[in-house]
Parts: structure tokens; C-alpha cells; sequence
């Protein structure tokens, strides 16, 4: 590559050096009429890659340029893009018996090309970890590992690396993370831990208020119902102390007299 663009930049040199000649010789330069009327298509604009590693694509917009400079028959034209080939560890927890699925390439790329790669596989089985040398192959020849129902011994660190099938060149790598826990272990469900005056908060900044509004009616009813049933309960079992130790004043007091 250096060479290669070594021997353009003498080309430049040179061209310039023979151009500086001919305009101080004197000697008159006449441009072809087809190269006056020549018209080139080239990439005016383009949009960044939809991705930020692996393959993805991007949009170009395709001028013809005219010798005066103009535009003209634009059209707009998708081209694969490959910004960096190591896209990261990413997590996943599944409780047991929870179908799971997770795939090498975005959605956007699958179908677009797909069929210009290969994908290899391999597992670092119960390790969560991208350490290269701790994984050993794993047989999927497609590019989405399914699991249902999702095992304990599936949890581990699976690494697809995409190749594109012309040259066996890697073009994305990436890592998944696979934790698998027991359903009495541990609870999931955010939403559940949450009190109602968090849900209800929740729900606002979601748009969600008309969606939940009985649902939040009726644990409003709970929540005072059971305010409540509370404050009677410290209401009664104060008022009997209360008694209680009255009555014993009163009972000592009595003695006290009697003497």
C-alpha cells in the first residue's frame, strides 16, 4: 500500500513537472472535445454506516457532473460499509426454560447480502469471558444460536466471527454472554419490586397513564385500605396502653389515700 501510493504521488510530480514545462516553453495545450463534453458520475453525499462494527450499509447520493460544474440524474444508491470488525462482549440473563435467540448480524444487514458470508462459532462453556484461548468450536453454521427451552449448561460465552465467503476475510466478531439462573433464585420482574408511587411515575414518563389507569386505581385502593387498616390498629392498641396505664395510676393513687 505504501508503494503503491508512493508511485501516485510521483505520478503527481511528474505530471506537474511536465505541465510547468509545456506552459513555460510556450507551447499552446488543446483539450480534446470529448474530454469538453465528458460527463462523470461520482458521490456527492453519502450517510454514515448503520452500524459501528461488523458490515452494515450505507446511502450514497450519485451525481452526474458536468464541465460546468452542475448536477444532474441524482439518484440515490446502497453500499456496504465496514467501520471497525470487533464489536464487543454483549449480556444476556435467561431463567431456565425461557426460550432465548441472538444473532450475529443486525437486522438491517440480514437481508441485505447475507448470503456473502459464513459464520464459525465457538463456546467458552460456563465462563463469561473474552479471552480467545479458553473457547473451543461450536457446530452452527447458520447466524442465530436458538435456544428453547434455554438449559443451565447452555450459559457460557459464545464468539461468531463472520467471514465474507469470497476471501475468507473476518469481518465481525462479537461475543455473547449467556447466564442462566434458577426461577426461585431470583425474580425478573422489574415492574413487580416497584411500589405504586414509582410505577405510576414510571408510567408517566412512558405515555402510559391511560393504559394503566385501572390497574392503578385499584392498587390505590389497596395502598389505602391498608394505610387505613394501620392507622386504626395503632389507634386501638394506643388507646388501650392508654387505659391500662391510667387505670394503674389510678389504682395507686387509691392506695396512697387509703393510707
Amino acid at each position: 500500500m505504501k508503494t503503491l501510493g508512493n508511485s501516485h504521488i510521483l505520478g503527481i510530480f511528474l505530471c506537474a513537472f511536465y505541465l510547468v514545462s509545456v506552459v513555460s516553453s510556450g507551447t499552446e495545450i488543446t483539450i480534446p472535445e470529448e474530454l469538453k463534453s465528458a460527463v462523470a458520475k461520482i458521490a456527492v453525499n453519502s450517510t454514515s454506516c448503520s452500524v459501528t462494527c461488523g458490515p452494515g450499509f450505507k446511502l450514497e447520493e450519485m451525481c452526474e457532473i458536468t464541465p460546468d460544474g452542475g448536477r444532474r440524474n441524482c439518484t440515490l444508491r446502497r453500499s456496504d460499509c465496514l467501520t471497525s470488525w470487533v464489536c464487543g462482549l454483549l449480556h444476556f440473563t435467561v431463567p431456565v426454560g425461557k426460550p432465548l435467540q441472538f444473532s450475529c448480524l443486525t437486522s438491517d444487514t440480514v437481508g441485505f447480502g447475507s448470503r456473502a458470508y459464513s459464520y464459525t462459532w465457538r463456546l467458552a462453556q460456563g465462563l463469561i469471558t473474552t479471552n480467545d484461548v479458553l473457547f473451543k468450536p461450536f457446530k452452527n453454521p447458520d447466524s442465530v444460536i436458538r435456544f428453547s427451552p434455554t438449559r443451565e449448561s447452555d450459559a457460557g460465552t459464545y464468539r461468531c466471527d463472520v467471514r465474507m465467503l469470497k476471501t475468507f476475510k473476518v469481518i465481525k466478531r462479537v461475543y455473547f454472554g449467556v447466564r442462566v439462573t434458577q426461577n426461585d433464585l431470583v425474580d425478573l420482574n422489574f415492574q413487580k419490586s416497584l411500589t405504586w408511587e414509582q410505577k405510576l411515575a414510571a408510567n408517566k414518563e412512558e405515555g402510559n397513564t391511560e393504559n394503566s389507569t385501572h390497574e392503578e386505581v385499584q392498587e390505590q385502593q389497596h395502598f389505602w385500605q391498608g394505610e387505613l387498616f394501620y392507622e386504626c390498629l395503632v389507634g386501638v392498641g394506643s388507646g388501650v396502653i392508654g387505659g391500662v396505664f391510667v387505670s394503674m395510676a389510678l389504682y395507686f393513687f387509691q392506695k396512697i389515700l387509703g393510707r
